[in-house]
């Protein structure tokens, strides 16, 4: 299922504010940093910018060369293998796994490393790297996008340690097909105020 927002900046700061959404991963080590789903340029005040956030994934595996695998959807619940065939290699479809809240990926290969490219919406969302024969990766996302005002963020690269430590807002989308999310506060000087987001307008599933 797809569901429909709209961000939309009602804020004091005109367009100069860099907006980023990203979600975390739960089971990710401590200093492994979330990557940026998306980034929101020169939005003007009152202007809007839709986005679409369906609740399935795509999968795919990537190598030192450079090589990317076909994605393949996956869905929580469900696990992916890397297997060797004649020609090189395979992703193969997703099945399911022993955990309903976990995305796994499993490297079957008998040598090689891969890396593991998750998408949402067709961006980047999560990436583990050089995945050893053997081994699995597990991802869990909570339904929850995170946003936060940044700046020299790059779309599909880590977001920095520092925007992590700052405030940033959790936005639970569990349960609803569409909803605004709201940009206020901002301006400069001593009417400045901080940045603050709300969803607004939801519609239940």
């Amino acid at each position: 299922m797809d569901i429909r927002l709209k961000f939309i900046n009602r804020s004091s700061g005109g367009h100069q504010a860099e907006v980023v959404l990203f979600q975390r991963n739960i089971l990710a080590s401590i200093d492994e940093l979330p990557l940026a789903w998306k980034v929101i340029r020169y939005c003007g005040r009152d202007c809007y910018h839709p986005l679409v956030y369906p609740t399935d994934y795509e999968v795919s595996t990537s190598d030192e060369y450079g090589n990317h695998s076909p994605r393949v959807r996956v869905a929580n619940g469900q696990q992916v293998k890397v297997t060797p065939t004649p020609s090189g290699r395979r992703l193969g479809s997703a099945t399911n796994s022993d955990s309903s809240a976990e995305i796994q990926v499993i490297n079957a290969l008998p040598r090689g490393s891969v890396n593991v490219n998750i998408y949402k919406a067709g961006l980047l969302m999560a990436r583990k790297t050089a995945v050893a024969p053997g081994q699995k990766v597990v991802f869990q996302f909570k339904p929850t996008l995170w946003i936060s005002v940044a700046s020299q963020i790059m779309q599909s690269e880590a977001v920095t340690s520092a925007v992590i430590a700052s405030d940033n807002t959790e936005l639970p989308l569990a349960g609803f097909t569409s909803a605004d999310i709201v940009m206020t506060g901002g301006g400069s000087g001593s009417d400045a105020a901080p940045y603050v987001f709300t969803l607004e307008n939801m519609r239940l599933a």
